[in-house]
């Protein structure tokens, strides 16, 4: 599938418009079809919606050519190899598979094309496969669980079980959590690991967790394995005594309202919640229900910030794929989620992390944010970052 978008002073249309400063194509390599086609079309929306928003700041022009990547890692580097060498992207934008980054981070590196991680997370990424031409605008594994191991021992939880799909991001999700959890003096009183996407029956898990002598739970699951663990835990009807914590994926507004009241009272960290009270927030919630008629998830922020980043890069002078990599390195603005920076020793994001819990709202589930946990930059795990040559 291929879509083509031209959108000039933040105006989208599908008409030619004369050449301005600086024309810039842009790759967006997404997941349109498969199992995660709703977050790139979630992620799609919202670098639209911020094209549209900080296209009138820059003069510059994009052109917007994007491919599904299908989830699949083989099929994702035929369509990178396709918009470089191609269609000749001066940048590249997506990528919602830690998988598919795999896949195409040697690609991207070696042909000198900057690519604005738009969600994928794993630590590797922005740690020993580094690449001075990778920006990522989402988060990393790590980055969004480490916080909360430290804030639920301040309050007052000592024991917990922790519970995750067995693949990468599921073992550094929760490797992030035990890390500080156990830091701060807390024990693990046990940890399983599901078999990935195979999972229907959370039970014997859940019955070891109520027996394991926690003060609580621990959990990363993310889409359709969220849906279905929430729903359980409730109908095993744990929560008053056992309580729910986890990584916000868990509780995403994009797909909270399935999991219903069974989301009720379940306490959540992630870098972006629909209801952060600021001016920045307000304004891209309100442009987005215009547009969806819902609210915002983090999906929908990590296309938007991406847009922004592009253009806050087109700003300070970039002209092609170098002056665009080493730009992108330099992007801080206050965004939805708060005051974003990239780390140049990682080129990874530095940002804020919101404790939330999940509460019944007019229209459905909604977030209550408890405590918003200072930005911090993750570790260099094994990132040399060589500068780009101009």
């Amino acid at each position: 599938m291929k879509r083509t978008i031209l959108a000039a002073l933040g105006l989208a249309t599908g008409l030619a418009v004369p050449a301005a400063a600086q024309d810039f194509k842009v790759g967006m390599l997404l997941p349109f079809s498969g199992v995660y086609a709703s977050l790139g079309n979630e992620i799609e929306t919202g670098f639209n919606l911020g094209i549209e928003k900080f296209g009138t700041e820059t003069d510059a022009t994009f052109e917007i050519v994007s491919e599904d990547t299908e989830v699949k890692p083989p099929v994702a580097l035929g369509k990178a190899k396709k918009l470089i060498l191609q269609d000749k992207v001066d940048v590249m934008m997506g990528i919602v598979s830690s998988g598919v980054l795999g896949a195409v981070r040697d690609m991207v590196h070696g042909a000198g094309v900057p690519l604005i991680v738009a969600n994928a997370g794993n630590d590797e990424a922005t740690g020993n496969n580094c690449s001075p031409y990778i920006t990522r605008m989402s988060f990393s594994n790590g980055q969004v669980n480490r916080p909360m191991g430290k804030w639920m021992y301040e309050q007052g939880i000592r024991k917990v079980y922790t519970l995750a799909p067995d693949y990468a991001a599921g073992r550094q999700m929760i490797g992030g959590f035990t890390e500080t959890f156990t830091a701060a003096g807390g024990e693990i009183v046990g940890q399983e690991y599901t078999p990935f996407q195979k999972t229907q029956d959370f039970g014997p898990y859940l019955a070891q967790a109520k027996s394991s002598g926690a003060d609580a739970v621990f959990v990363f699951y993310a889409g359709g394995e969220a849906i279905s663990f929430v729903k359980q835990y409730d109908s095993f009807g744990l929560k008053a005594d056992l309580p729910l914590y986890g990584s916000g994926f868990l509780t995403s507004p994009l797909y909270v309202n399935a999991e219903g009241p069974a989301a009720e009272g379940v306490i959540t960290a992630l870098h972006y919640a629909p209801t952060i009270d600021s001016p920045e927030n307000a304004a891209f919630v309100s442009a987005f229900k215009e547009k969806t008629g819902r609210a915002p998830s983090e999906f929908a922020v990590h296309g938007y910030d991406a847009a922004r980043a592009l253009i806050e890069a087109t700003k300070a002078g970039a002209t092609d794929r170098e002056t665009l990599a080493n730009a992108l390195r330099k992007v801080k603005f206050d965004g939805p989620r708060g005051t974003l920076s990239i780390d140049p020793a990682t080129n990874n994001i530095v940002q804020p992390i919101y404790v939330y819990e999940t509460v019944a709202g007019d229209g459905g589930q909604t977030q209550k944010v408890l405590a918003k946990l200072p930005a911090e930059a993750d570790p260099a795990n094994g990132c040399e970052m060589a500068p780009v040559s101009n």
